[in-house]
């Protein structure tokens, strides 16, 4: 009975009603919206990172992250490839060489990180082949290859066909040049990593410096899926054990070669549920105030229950109750709503290229595309209905302390 009293007392009032429902969903869309967006500007940048630039693991000599000299090259690399390679959760595994170096043309010059890749096994580690927007990708058949960023080419005023003069330290410490014909152009969603990073065969690289081809500095390792990466990382320390207590080698996951990113992540996910909790905070004085109004107008409506003989446990319950389907109605609204919303962006993605140059500069897709965890839908609908219980009390506490003498006289 109290149930049906209380549903039929929210209408008692339409416009008033309506205004709460609207303000609850309208509040409960711009937290869903907000932390959809956010999670798919962190889910872009993260997944481009792996795919473009980290990948999901990575494993080096620990002198060379120290030093960053290509001369500390992973022990027995070949071996180490193979064990990987057989490991049921690895997608693809490349065996890089990588050193600074200083890229050069008539015009200008920049520092870079030269990469020396088996294109073969480079196209199943990284997605870098999917971005090249002029020319193609890196293949065996063509000699003193290269392929440079969209904004390397630019500020070095190249273009296909161009050589690119490179200046490294080879294996004797002398400084050397070699020059690369450009074969390809691509363009990531990070014009820091575009303007940094030169992806050559490691064949050639490996000529010029003086170093054996079947050596190197860096072994990439991309997984069927990004959640099998701390489970991976286990079974790498397990079968290298030997290496790793021996300092030959050191195994780290995409997060821990970029903590910046698993910050962000972190770090946005906190913000999601501090701007629900303002939010929710905020419409509670609306319905503390709506419900108190409420209370105000049915002064002689609750004397007279009290009058009949309805106990203040009851009394309590259906202010309650009232409350309880005022939030959670325009909280549904507001969810349904939402989800119409999400659904939407996170199959075509929310357009920013008006602000791409912005995004792109601090490697950010200028397409977001929005996603929500589910455990962020129970958790609106549970703080709903606790902000709903304690919004609740006030004005119930007000009907409670009501005389029915007096509630009986008042007049309206």
């Amino acid at each position: 009975m109290l149930l049906s009293i209380a549903w039929r007392n929210l209408w008692r009032n339409k416009l008033r009603s309506t205004v709460i429902f609207t303000s609850i969903a309208v509040g409960i869309i711009g937290a869903v919206v907000s932390d959809g967006f956010m999670s798919g500007m962190t889910d872009q940048r993260v997944d481009a990172a792996i795919a473009n630039e980290v990948s999901d693991i990575q494993i080096h000599n620990p002198a060379f992250l120290l030093n960053g000299e290509i001369q500390y090259q992973i022990p027995h690399a070949e071996k180490i490839l193979n064990k990987i390679e057989a490991i049921p959760q690895v997608k693809g595994v490349s065996l890089r060489m990588r050193t600074s170096a200083m890229a050069s043309s008539a015009n200008a010059g920049a520092g870079i990180t030269i990469y020396g890749v088996n294109p073969a096994a480079e196209r199943k580690v990284s997605d870098l082949y999917k971005h090249v927007i002029q020319g193609k990708y890196l293949s065996k058949k063509e000699k003193i290859s290269t392929i440079i960023g969209q904004k390397l080419a630019h500020k070095l005023n190249l273009g296909l066909g161009d050589k690119l003069i490179v200046t490294v330290t080879d294996s004797s410490g002398n400084i050397t040049s070699g020059a690369f014909q450009i074969v390809g152009i691509y363009k990531t969603a990070n014009d820091r990593f575009d303007e940094a990073n030169v992806f050559v065969n490691k064949k050639n690289l490996s000529n010029l410096i003086g170093y054996p081809v079947t050596t190197g500095d860096e072994i990439a390792i991309r997984l069927k899926a990004n959640s099998q990466t701390a489970g991976v990382i286990k079974i790498l320390r397990r079968i290298f054990k030997k290496e790793i207590s021996n300092k030959q080698i050191v195994v780290r996951s995409w997060d821990q070669i970029q903590p910046l990113l698993k910050s962000m992540i972190s770090m946005m996910n906190y913000f999601s549920y501090i701007f629900l909790v303002i939010i929710l905070a905020a419409l509670a004085f609306a319905i503390i105030n709506t419900m108190l109004m409420a209370v105000m107008e049915r002064t002689r409506e609750i004397g007279m229950l009290m009058a009949l003989g309805m106990n203040k446990r009851k009394i309590f319950s259906l202010i309650m109750l009232e409350t309880i389907f005022l939030s959670v109605v325009g909280a549904v609204l507001g969810l349904v709503i939402s989800i119409f919303i999400i659904n939407h962006y996170a199959t075509y993605g929310f357009d920013l290229s008006s602000v791409a140059k912005g995004l792109n500069y601090i490697g950010y897709s200028s397409r977001i595309f929005f996603r929500v965890n589910t455990n962020f839908y129970i958790t609106s609908i549970i703080l709903i209905i606790l902000i709903a219980v304690l919004s609740s009390i006030s004005p119930a506490l007000k009907a409670l302390r009501l005389q029915p003498a007096t509630a009986i006289r008042d007049v309206q």
